[in-house]
């Protein structure tokens, strides 16, 4: 359930991308917003953006205490905690054997653990205290394999995993004020991928049609008002990555054929880049 007016919202990642357009939704419905980021100074920029209902804060999701702490300067601000968006998250291509430890832990500690710290942290102030919604930016890899994004996907399955679990906990306790709602969208032109389009690892998020970001923000808008467990973007890729995780063999098999239209949009996209003048803004034509 989602109430505005004086309620304290906060999103993860939000100095940037599709973080910022999130915590600006907000914003416009009227929460007070906590605007996290483990970059302060990209927090900054986006609070400094949303006006005197944004309030920066540099938080690493990694640290549980940390989470915990902006929790309660969000009720201490906003008088309660109605929305909690996690939304950070890392993307690093390639083959598992080829990262070493580091780049693996980073991405499970950032995309599986940062959002278990995030919700965990939000049920602690929404149980009791009125309810209120966890929305967790998932992604397609959490749902069906995903060739050169493996620890990436590892990850994305432990946060999908662990937020339809945890609501199955809620209802089983007998809280039904405490939503979890799930979103998962097909590669998004966001910084993530803007650093990818010369990377074969990461082709397979270039094999369906890029979302702009805004996109994916109507999504959150939607489960906001209408709370559901899981939302893909678009549904049609949902339905295939569906399809893909019930009969593993097949979608095993279909995997080389999705790669290479990613490679493919990759070479048009980058051919597209290079006829365009220099400090010529655009965005991906949609393949």
């Amino acid at each position: 359930m989602t109430t505005a007016g004086g309620s304290g919202a906060l999103v993860t990642g939000a100095g940037r991308g599709l973080g910022r357009l999130v915590a600006r939704l907000l914003v416009e419905r009227g929460h007070q917003v906590l605007v996290t980021d483990v970059d302060e100074s990209a927090a900054v920029a986006t609070a400094d953006e949303l006006g005197p209902r944004a309030v920066p804060r540099a938080l690493d999701v990694r640290d549980a205490a940390a989470v915990e702490a902006a929790r309660d300067e969000v009720v201490a601000r906003a008088g309660r905690l109605d929305v909690w968006v996690n939304n950070a998250g890392v993307l690093i291509t390639g083959p598992a054997w080829e990262q070493d430890a580091d780049t693996r832990r980073s991405m499970l500690e950032v995309n599986a653990l940062g959002t278990i710290n995030g919700t965990v942290a939000a049920i602690d102030a929404m149980r009791g205290r009125g309810g209120g919604h966890v929305v967790n930016i998932v992604s397609l890899a959490g749902i069906t394999a995903v060739p050169g994004e493996a620890v990436y996907a590892a990850s994305k399955h432990a946060a999908i995993g662990f937020s339809l679990s945890t609501l199955a906990d809620l209802r089983l306790a007998g809280i039904t004020d405490v939503d979890i709602s799930c979103v998962c969208p097909d590669g998004i032109w966001t910084p993530m991928l803007h650093h990818n389009l010369d990377d074969d690892s990461s082709a397979l998020s270039f094999s369906g049609r890029l979302l702009q970001p805004e996109e994916v923000v109507r999504a959150v808008a939607d489960v906001l008002d209408r709370p559901r467990p899981v939302t893909t973007v678009p549904r049609w890729r949902g339905l295939q990555a569906r399809v893909a995780d019930a009969l593993p063999r097949l979608g095993l098999r279909a995997a080389p054929v999705a790669v290479a239209l990613g490679r493919r949009t990759q070479r048009r996209m980058r051919a597209a880049a290079r006829d365009r003048e220099p400090g010529e803004a655009g965005t991906p034509r949609k393949w």
